[in-house]
This record gives structure tokens, sequence and C-alpha cells, in this order.
């Protein structure tokens, strides 16, 4: 996807237990995740718009 393997996220996830403690890091890919989604479905929801203003202005 990203040209990242398993030795970067292997680092990632080290890197984000030293900086957020094993405590909260759940917390934070909960977080990124719905991120993530809400954003994908916003990009969805404007290609479908655009789309139906593309057929509109054929017409």
């Amino acid at each position: 996807m990203f040209g990242i393997g398993v030795p970067e996220l292997v680092l990632i996830l080290v890197i984000g237990l030293v900086v957020f403690g094993p405590g909260k890091l759940p917390g934070v890919g909960k977080a990124l995740g719905q991120s993530i989604k809400e954003f994908k479905q916003a990009n969805s929801e404007d290609t479908k718009v655009s789309d139906a203003e593309n057929k509109s202005d054929k017409k």
C-alpha cells in the first residue's frame, strides 16, 4: 500500500508504545481508525456528489 513492511510496522508500534504508553495506545489506535473511516466515508460521499453533478451537466 505505502511500501510499509513488517519491520517498519514493528518500528512504528515500538515508537507508539514509547510515546503514548501501553495504556493509551489502544485508544489512540481506535481514534486513528475512526478518523480514517470518517475520511473514507466523506471521500466516497464527495465522489458520489461529483459524479451526480457531472451526469446532470452532460444532459
